[in-house]
Protein backbone atom coordinates (compact mmCIF):
# COMPACT_ATOMS: atom_id res chain seq x y z
CA UNK A 1 0.00 0.00 0.00
CA UNK A 2 1.35 3.45 -1.34
CA UNK A 3 1.26 6.03 1.44
CA UNK A 4 2.37 9.79 0.22
CA UNK A 5 4.91 11.90 1.51
CA UNK A 6 2.45 13.87 3.55
CA UNK A 7 0.85 11.50 5.61
CA UNK A 8 3.77 9.94 6.22
CA UNK A 9 5.73 12.95 7.40
CA UNK A 10 3.64 14.71 10.09
CA UNK A 11 3.76 18.71 9.42
CA UNK A 12 6.07 20.39 12.44
CA UNK A 13 4.89 23.92 13.44
CA UNK A 14 6.23 26.72 11.64
CA UNK A 15 8.51 29.23 13.65
CA UNK A 16 9.04 32.83 12.92
CA UNK A 17 12.38 33.40 12.53
CA UNK A 18 12.58 36.71 11.55
CA UNK A 19 14.66 39.02 13.73
CA UNK A 20 12.74 41.50 15.35
CA UNK A 21 12.85 45.09 13.70
CA UNK A 22 15.68 47.19 14.28
CA UNK A 23 14.80 50.82 15.80
CA UNK A 24 11.54 49.94 16.91
CA UNK A 25 12.15 50.78 20.50
CA UNK A 26 14.13 53.57 19.30
CA UNK A 27 11.40 55.16 17.49
CA UNK A 28 8.24 54.78 20.09
CA UNK A 29 11.29 56.99 22.37
CA UNK A 30 12.01 59.48 19.59
CA UNK A 31 7.76 59.55 18.84
CA UNK A 32 7.99 60.42 22.90
CA UNK A 33 10.41 63.18 22.88
CA UNK A 34 8.56 64.75 19.92
CA UNK A 35 5.11 65.08 21.26
CA UNK A 36 6.94 66.48 24.62
CA UNK A 37 8.88 68.89 23.02
CA UNK A 38 5.96 69.99 21.21
CA UNK A 39 3.58 70.37 24.45
CA UNK A 40 6.32 72.03 25.71
CA UNK A 41 6.09 74.39 22.93
CA UNK A 42 2.39 74.66 22.73
CA UNK A 43 2.97 75.61 26.34
CA UNK A 44 5.37 78.68 25.75
CA UNK A 45 3.27 80.11 23.00
CA UNK A 46 -0.15 79.41 24.64
CA UNK A 47 1.23 80.72 27.86
CA UNK A 48 1.41 84.92 27.28
CA UNK A 49 -2.41 84.34 25.67
CA UNK A 50 -3.44 82.66 28.35
CA UNK A 51 -2.04 84.81 30.87
CA UNK A 52 -3.56 87.84 28.79
CA UNK A 53 -7.30 86.31 29.54
CA UNK A 54 -6.23 85.56 33.05
CA UNK A 55 -5.68 88.77 33.51
CA UNK A 56 -8.74 90.69 32.05
CA UNK A 57 -10.97 88.39 34.73
CA UNK A 58 -8.99 89.61 37.54
CA UNK A 59 -9.80 92.68 40.40
CA UNK A 60 -7.10 94.86 40.07
CA UNK A 61 -5.42 93.90 43.95
CA UNK A 62 -5.41 90.25 42.19
CA UNK A 63 -3.48 91.93 38.80
CA UNK A 64 -0.57 93.64 40.92
CA UNK A 65 -0.23 91.51 43.62
CA UNK A 66 3.16 90.31 44.37
CA UNK A 67 4.08 87.26 44.02
CA UNK A 68 1.79 87.04 41.19
CA UNK A 69 -1.43 85.11 41.63
CA UNK A 70 -2.67 82.25 39.04
CA UNK A 71 -5.62 80.52 40.74
CA UNK A 72 -6.29 82.04 43.51
CA UNK A 73 -7.61 85.27 42.47
CA UNK A 74 -11.27 87.10 42.49
CA UNK A 75 -12.76 86.80 39.43
CA UNK A 76 -14.99 89.74 37.41
CA UNK A 77 -16.06 91.11 34.52
CA UNK A 78 -15.84 95.11 35.51
CA UNK A 79 -12.43 95.31 32.70
CA UNK A 80 -14.83 94.28 30.09
CA UNK A 81 -17.64 96.14 31.15
CA UNK A 82 -15.21 99.40 30.67
CA UNK A 83 -14.03 98.60 27.54
CA UNK A 84 -17.74 98.98 26.09
CA UNK A 85 -18.97 101.44 28.79
CA UNK A 86 -17.59 105.18 29.62
CA UNK A 87 -17.24 105.88 33.16
CA UNK A 88 -19.79 108.48 33.14
CA UNK A 89 -21.94 106.13 30.78
CA UNK A 90 -22.52 106.10 27.44
CA UNK A 91 -20.12 104.28 24.73
CA UNK A 92 -16.93 104.51 25.47
CA UNK A 93 -14.13 105.55 23.22
CA UNK A 94 -12.42 102.10 23.07
CA UNK A 95 -15.92 100.77 21.66
CA UNK A 96 -15.89 103.46 19.18
CA UNK A 97 -12.61 102.73 18.25
CA UNK A 98 -13.39 98.91 17.97
CA UNK A 99 -16.46 100.00 15.72
CA UNK A 100 -14.06 102.08 13.67
CA UNK A 101 -11.73 99.03 13.50
CA UNK A 102 -14.92 96.76 12.61
CA UNK A 103 -15.59 99.69 9.32
CA UNK A 104 -12.30 100.23 7.96
CA UNK A 105 -10.61 96.67 7.98
CA UNK A 106 -14.62 94.90 6.72
CA UNK A 107 -14.63 98.03 3.94
CA UNK A 108 -10.82 97.81 2.54
CA UNK A 109 -10.88 93.83 2.44
CA UNK A 110 -14.06 93.47 0.62
CA UNK A 111 -12.73 96.12 -1.94
CA UNK A 112 -9.23 94.23 -2.38
CA UNK A 113 -11.16 90.90 -2.68
CA UNK A 114 -13.39 92.23 -5.63
CA UNK A 115 -10.84 94.53 -7.29
CA UNK A 116 -7.85 91.80 -6.60
CA UNK A 117 -9.92 88.75 -8.08
CA UNK A 118 -10.77 89.86 -12.34
CA UNK A 119 -7.01 91.28 -11.57
CA UNK A 120 -5.87 88.46 -11.02
CA UNK A 121 -8.07 86.21 -13.24
CA UNK A 122 -7.02 88.45 -15.75
CA UNK A 123 -3.39 87.84 -15.60
CA UNK A 124 -3.53 84.48 -15.47
CA UNK A 125 -5.73 83.76 -18.57
CA UNK A 126 -4.70 86.38 -20.53
CA UNK A 127 -1.51 86.91 -22.39
CA UNK A 128 -0.50 90.75 -22.01
CA UNK A 129 2.45 92.73 -23.14
CA UNK A 130 4.87 93.08 -20.08
CA UNK A 131 2.88 91.01 -18.00
CA UNK A 132 5.74 89.74 -15.86
CA UNK A 133 7.03 93.35 -15.30
CA UNK A 134 4.05 94.08 -14.28
CA UNK A 135 3.33 91.70 -11.65
CA UNK A 136 6.61 92.21 -10.26
CA UNK A 137 5.92 96.03 -9.99
CA UNK A 138 2.65 95.42 -8.41
CA UNK A 139 4.28 92.79 -6.23
CA UNK A 140 7.34 95.57 -5.76
CA UNK A 141 4.69 98.13 -3.78
CA UNK A 142 4.95 95.90 -0.45
CA UNK A 143 8.54 95.70 -0.55
CA UNK A 144 8.59 98.88 1.17
CA UNK A 145 7.51 99.12 4.82
CA UNK A 146 4.55 101.30 5.66
CA UNK A 147 6.58 103.63 7.79
CA UNK A 148 8.50 104.67 4.70
CA UNK A 149 5.69 105.69 2.48
CA UNK A 150 4.00 107.42 5.54
CA UNK A 151 4.79 110.92 5.00
CA UNK A 152 4.24 111.48 1.41
CA UNK A 153 0.66 109.81 2.01
CA UNK A 154 -0.49 112.32 4.93
CA UNK A 155 0.88 114.87 2.37
CA UNK A 156 -1.35 113.91 -0.55
CA UNK A 157 -4.29 112.99 1.98
CA UNK A 158 -4.06 116.68 3.78
CA UNK A 159 -4.29 117.84 0.37
CA UNK A 160 -7.53 115.77 -0.64
CA UNK A 161 -8.48 116.29 2.90
CA UNK A 162 -8.81 113.07 3.40
CA UNK A 163 -6.91 113.26 6.95
CA UNK A 164 -8.76 111.81 9.76
CA UNK A 165 -11.76 110.21 7.82
CA UNK A 166 -12.65 106.71 7.65
CA UNK A 167 -12.35 106.90 3.70
CA UNK A 168 -8.96 107.50 3.61
CA UNK A 169 -8.08 104.34 6.19
CA UNK A 170 -9.96 101.87 3.73
CA UNK A 171 -8.39 103.85 0.46
CA UNK A 172 -4.56 102.93 1.84
CA UNK A 173 -5.48 99.81 3.49
CA UNK A 174 -7.07 99.00 0.11
CA UNK A 175 -3.46 99.54 -1.73
CA UNK A 176 -1.77 97.69 0.37
CA UNK A 177 -3.75 94.33 0.30
CA UNK A 178 -4.45 94.94 -3.45
CA UNK A 179 -0.78 93.82 -4.54
CA UNK A 180 -1.17 90.37 -1.84
CA UNK A 181 -4.60 89.94 -3.01
CA UNK A 182 -3.68 89.58 -6.85
CA UNK A 183 -0.35 87.19 -6.67
CA UNK A 184 -2.23 85.54 -3.94
CA UNK A 185 -5.46 84.53 -5.80
CA UNK A 186 -3.46 84.59 -9.27
CA UNK A 187 -1.71 80.89 -7.93
CA UNK A 188 -5.34 79.69 -7.04
CA UNK A 189 -6.40 80.67 -10.96
CA UNK A 190 -3.65 79.30 -12.12
CA UNK A 191 -4.51 75.99 -10.55
CA UNK A 192 -7.75 75.88 -12.39
CA UNK A 193 -7.40 74.62 -15.57
CA UNK A 194 -8.58 76.49 -18.88
CA UNK A 195 -10.68 74.27 -20.39
CA UNK A 196 -13.40 74.66 -18.18
CA UNK A 197 -14.06 78.08 -19.95
CA UNK A 198 -12.90 77.03 -23.32
CA UNK A 199 -15.62 74.26 -23.04
CA UNK A 200 -18.16 76.44 -21.90
CA UNK A 201 -17.67 79.81 -24.53
CA UNK A 202 -18.09 76.54 -27.22
CA UNK A 203 -21.72 75.98 -25.47
CA UNK A 204 -22.13 79.85 -25.80
CA UNK A 205 -21.67 81.61 -22.30
CA UNK A 206 -19.51 84.56 -22.93
CA UNK A 207 -15.98 84.56 -21.33
CA UNK A 208 -17.17 86.57 -18.07
CA UNK A 209 -19.89 84.25 -18.00
CA UNK A 210 -17.35 81.49 -18.06
CA UNK A 211 -15.74 82.70 -15.65
CA UNK A 212 -18.43 83.41 -12.88
CA UNK A 213 -20.15 80.48 -13.88
CA UNK A 214 -17.43 78.14 -13.76
CA UNK A 215 -14.21 78.89 -12.31
CA UNK A 216 -15.38 81.46 -9.52
CA UNK A 217 -17.09 78.58 -7.37
CA UNK A 218 -13.62 76.59 -7.88
CA UNK A 219 -12.02 79.75 -6.54
CA UNK A 220 -13.98 80.49 -3.30
CA UNK A 221 -11.51 78.53 -1.17
CA UNK A 222 -8.93 80.74 -2.42
CA UNK A 223 -10.85 83.57 -1.85
CA UNK A 224 -11.74 82.85 1.31
CA UNK A 225 -8.14 81.98 2.94
CA UNK A 226 -6.92 85.05 0.74
CA UNK A 227 -10.08 87.66 2.84
CA UNK A 228 -8.76 85.75 5.99
CA UNK A 229 -4.91 87.27 5.08
CA UNK A 230 -6.00 90.64 3.85
CA UNK A 231 -8.23 91.02 6.54
CA UNK A 232 -5.37 90.49 9.45
CA UNK A 233 -3.09 93.03 8.20
CA UNK A 234 -6.51 95.67 7.99
CA UNK A 235 -7.37 94.55 11.64
CA UNK A 236 -3.89 94.78 12.85
CA UNK A 237 -2.01 97.50 11.11
CA UNK A 238 -0.96 100.64 13.01
CA UNK A 239 1.18 103.43 11.67
CA UNK A 240 -1.33 104.02 8.85
CA UNK A 241 -3.87 104.23 11.66
CA UNK A 242 -1.30 106.65 14.02
CA UNK A 243 -0.53 109.02 11.29
CA UNK A 244 -3.42 109.42 9.17
CA UNK A 245 -6.13 110.23 12.34
CA UNK A 246 -5.88 112.28 15.40
CA UNK A 247 -9.49 111.91 16.86
CA UNK A 248 -11.10 109.38 18.97
CA UNK A 249 -13.82 109.35 16.89
CA UNK A 250 -12.28 107.85 14.21
CA UNK A 251 -8.99 106.06 15.46
CA UNK A 252 -9.38 102.59 15.47
CA UNK A 253 -8.06 99.54 17.87
CA UNK A 254 -4.43 99.43 17.56
CA UNK A 255 -3.55 102.80 18.39
CA UNK A 256 -6.35 103.20 21.09
CA UNK A 257 -5.35 100.17 23.01
CA UNK A 258 -1.57 101.31 22.56
CA UNK A 259 -2.52 104.87 24.31
CA UNK A 260 -3.73 103.25 27.41
CA UNK A 261 -0.31 102.50 28.15
CA UNK A 262 1.50 105.33 29.48
CA UNK A 263 1.64 107.82 32.30
CA UNK A 264 2.27 107.33 35.99
CA UNK A 265 -0.13 104.25 36.20
CA UNK A 266 -1.15 101.75 33.54
CA UNK A 267 -4.75 99.92 33.93
CA UNK A 268 -2.91 96.11 33.12
CA UNK A 269 -6.81 94.67 33.53
CA UNK A 270 -8.21 96.96 30.93
CA UNK A 271 -5.65 96.44 28.37
CA UNK A 272 -5.72 92.52 28.73
CA UNK A 273 -9.70 93.04 28.28
CA UNK A 274 -9.14 95.58 25.16
CA UNK A 275 -6.80 93.04 23.68
CA UNK A 276 -9.28 89.77 24.32
CA UNK A 277 -12.29 91.69 22.45
CA UNK A 278 -9.59 92.92 19.73
CA UNK A 279 -8.78 89.26 18.98
CA UNK A 280 -12.16 87.52 18.69
CA UNK A 281 -13.36 89.09 15.54
CA UNK A 282 -10.45 87.89 12.96
CA UNK A 283 -10.71 84.58 14.99
CA UNK A 284 -14.66 83.92 14.60
CA UNK A 285 -14.31 85.22 10.88
CA UNK A 286 -11.03 83.01 10.50
CA UNK A 287 -13.47 80.08 12.35
CA UNK A 288 -16.75 80.75 10.34
CA UNK A 289 -14.61 80.09 6.64
CA UNK A 290 -12.53 77.18 8.29
CA UNK A 291 -13.62 74.72 5.84
CA UNK A 292 -12.68 77.26 3.05
CA UNK A 293 -9.48 78.18 4.68
CA UNK A 294 -8.15 75.42 4.80
CA UNK A 295 -8.96 74.05 1.23
CA UNK A 296 -7.29 77.53 -0.03
CA UNK A 297 -4.08 76.78 1.41
CA UNK A 298 -3.51 73.53 0.51
CA UNK A 299 -5.34 73.92 -3.04
CA UNK A 300 -1.90 73.83 -5.74
CA UNK A 301 -0.49 71.10 -3.38
CA UNK A 302 -1.24 68.19 -5.66
CA UNK A 303 -1.06 68.46 -8.94
CA UNK A 304 -2.93 67.29 -11.14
Amino acid sequence: MAVSVNEAVPASPVRDRTPPARGVGRGRGRSVLEIALLTVLAVVMLFPVLWMIETSIKENRDVYAVPAKFFDFQVTLAHYRDVFVAPGGGRSDLSVAFLNSLLVAGASTVLATLLGVPAAWAYSRFTLKAKKDQLFFILSTRFMPPVVVVIPIFLMYRTVGLIDTPLGLILIYTAFNLPFTIWMVKGFVDEVPAEYEDAAMLDGYTRLQAFRKFTLPLLVPGIAATAVFALIFSWNEFVFAVFLTSSDSVRTAPPAIAGLIGGTTVDWGLVAASSVVFALPVLIFAYLVRRHLVAGVTLGAVRR
